[in-house]
């Protein structure tokens, strides 16, 4: 199975299953003479985790991060960064039914088919747990970036409700992780709901980056949306992203698309202006719904503990290509 690694100048590659012994992330081409320790994944990865509100699944992760190599007295040295989290309270038995059995919507019938063997417990790597270490692999990311970089998501839409407001300082301070908050209520309400009744429910999540560095990105296969295309799609909850006017440019004419730099997204020929960049990502509803749902540990909604994902994973293309912009400077 190849395709665990991503990146060009910044490579990371992860490995590890959701019911293995723990899940790892190897990160190679971080420059040295940055700080870093294990306590700075803390914040970050509390964010993913479950159990932090009714609107997610109660099922406990401690996610306590172990640096392996790559870091010496708390400052990197150029090497190869291996961080390991290991994986603590699974319930194993609780998948022994799908040893023989494909759930809906789920990667179990497309992995037995082509490897003819698969590890079904929680679906191995195809469980949304294999983030857990994309969200560290972020974390070192964020440090390689100017400290003026601010990459921030939230829960745009939730089912058919949507924000209308934009406040960031509101973001950590409700459970669908909304910037605005009287959209936020409607939204818990509208989880809680489909839980009771064992169903599930999707939305849309916001990015934005606020001063990116300027000329990030290549053409003609390098463009900065297209590498940011990737890393959001590679996501399994994800089912679709666009930048700027997204789908909406669609519908527009020239003079309406010139009128606003807004509807560039940051971006144009596929390189960063400067501006903030917007992206738009939407992740669908959760495959284990009904009886499935109600007998074991599922989110009824991944939107809020997917946001601290996408923003690493935006974090990590802008670094990558923030250090190969470093290295074109420097050849010319």
């Amino acid at each position: 199975m190849a395709s665990n690694s991503f990146g060009s100048v910044l490579r990371i590659t992860t490995f590890g299953e959701s019911h293995g012994p723990a899940l790892g992330v190897v990160i190679d081409g971080c420059p040295s003479g940055i700080r870093l320790k294990e306590s700075d994944f803390t914040a970050e990865l509390r964010r993913r985790s479950p159990g932090q509100s009714a609107v997610t699944t109660a099922r406990v992760e401690e996610d306590l991060p172990k640096i392996l190599s790559g870091v010496f007295e708390g400052i990197t040295t150029g090497m190869p960064i291996a961080v390991i989290v290991e994986n603590k309270g699974q319930k194993s038995q609780d998948y022994a039914a799908l040893r023989t059995a494909f759930r809906a919507g789920h990667a179990d019938e497309v992995y037995d088919s082509k490897y003819g063997y698969r590890d079904h417990r929680g679906g191995g790597r195809a469980s949304g747990r294999e983030t857990v270490v994309r969200v560290i692999a972020g974390v070192v990311a964020r440090k390689i970036l100017p400290k003026a970089v601010r990459i921030t998501g939230h829960a745009s839409q939730i089912g058919s409700i949507k924000a209308k407001t934009y406040d960031p300082a509101v973001i950590e301070k409700n459970s669908v992780r909304c910037a605005d908050l009287s959209a936020a209520k409607k939204m818990e309400a509208e989880i809680l709901s489909l839980k009771a009744n064992g169903d599930s429910v999707g939305g849309l999540i916001e990015i934005r980056v606020k001063h990116p560095p300027k000329n990030l990105g290549d053409p003609v296969f390098g463009k900065l949306k297209a590498r940011l295309a990737d890393a959001m799609m590679s996501v399994g909850a994800v089912t679709g992203v666009s930048y700027g006017a997204g789908f909406a440019a669609a519908q527009m004419r020239g003079s309406q698309y010139v009128k606003d730099k807004a509807n560039f997204g940051g971006i144009l020929g596929g390189i960063s202006t400067g501006d903030d960049i917007v992206l738009a990502v939407s992740v669908k509803p959760p495959s284990s719904i009904g009886s499935i749902a109600k007998k074991g540990r599922h989110d009824p909604c991944i939107v809020p503990r997917v946001i601290p994902v996408l923003e690493a994973m935006t974090a990590l293309v802008l670094a990558d290509c923030y250090l190969l912009q470093q290295a074109y400077l420097k050849s010319n």
